[in-house]
């Protein structure tokens, strides 16, 4: 068991001709995920990586051919609000979107489509998901990860490897772990991804990684103090952040004196959350 990805995900590679959509393809095969095929206008008919991958020109022809239950947007920023709509409206359950720089109001156009269909969208501008020997849907390197019982949730895709990597280091496997993005509009939120591992069997507890901006991380406070019985460790990035300073990308930024670090870590401290000082200090917070 793990969550959104696992053995029986068949996944498309929106973009797969692009230098950024071949190159992960290949990875992601390499690891054991079935990629069953690519989407690029205009390329249908040719093979991708190494001749391993049919190609089509949309999603509608490449679920009908194969039977596809997932996909990951590798499409530039400009197209990719479509390309995320095109796999909704063909009928792709998940979506993993790992494009950054996608404008604000091409996003918010593509969650108010979703929102009347049956849809998870994760992402704009995350890692993906990897669910460590059964399926990586992303850019996260499967060499850092093991399969085990601790659930990872991060809005940062770096601190996503960080903490794996230190996790992995010490003996500690996971579950799955799924880089949500930063992006003020967002498919995936915080909460809703908590509520998937409480509901996992095999996760037995969960790292959070938050950091500055918005209210997502108090929000998940809420969530893990009213309904979530799994013990979770959290960490929140930019304790020194200016206000007013962009750290990393759009959502990231203290505005308003709102969505400080301070606050997050006290929304977790106050519902007994272990709250790392580092991200290096969270295995030796893992009960």
């Amino acid at each position: 068991m793990a969550i959104l990805v696992d053995r029986g995900t068949r996944l498309i590679v929106q973009g797969i001709t692009g230098r950024a959509g071949e190159f992960h393809a290949g990875r992601m095969l390499d690891d054991g995920t079935q990629v069953v095929a690519g989407v690029t206008p205009g390329r249908g008919g040719q093979r991708a990586c190494e001749e391993r991958v049919p190609v089509y020109n949309t999603v509608q022809e490449a679920v009908a051919a194969t039977g596809a239950n997932a996909s990951v947007v590798f499409v530039p920023a400009r197209s990719a609000a479509g390309a995320i709509v095109e796999a909704a409206d063909a009928g792709i359950p998940l979506i993993v979107c790992i494009t950054e720089g996608i404008p604000v109001h091409d996003m918010i156009r593509a969650c108010a489509h979703l929102a009347s269909k049956q849809v998870r969208l994760i992402g704009p501008n995350c890692p993906g998901v990897l669910s460590p020997g059964q399926a990586n849907v992303g850019i996260i390197p499967p060499q850092i990860a093991t399969p085990g019982p601790v659930g990872v949730l991060s809005r940062s895709g770096t601190l996503t490897y960080e903490v794996v990597h230190a996790l992995t280091a010490r003996g500690i496997g996971q579950s799955t772990c799924v880089g949500i993005g930063g992006d003020p509009i967002l498919g995936t939120t915080l909460v809703e991804a908590l509520a998937l591992f409480e509901g996992d069997e095999t996760t037995e507890q969960v790292v959070l990684i938050g950091e500055i901006g918005g209210s997502g991380e108090e929000r998940a406070a809420r969530y893990i103090a009213d309904q979530m019985h799994k013990p979770v460790v959290a960490f929140v990035a930019g304790r020194t952040a200016p206000p007013g300073r962009r750290m990393g990308h759009a959502g990231a930024i203290i505005e308003g004196g709102s969505g400080t670090a301070g606050e997050k870590i006290a929304a977790f401290e106050a519902i007994g959350v272990p709250v790392a000082q580092y991200p290096g200090e969270i295995p030796d917070l893992i009960k």
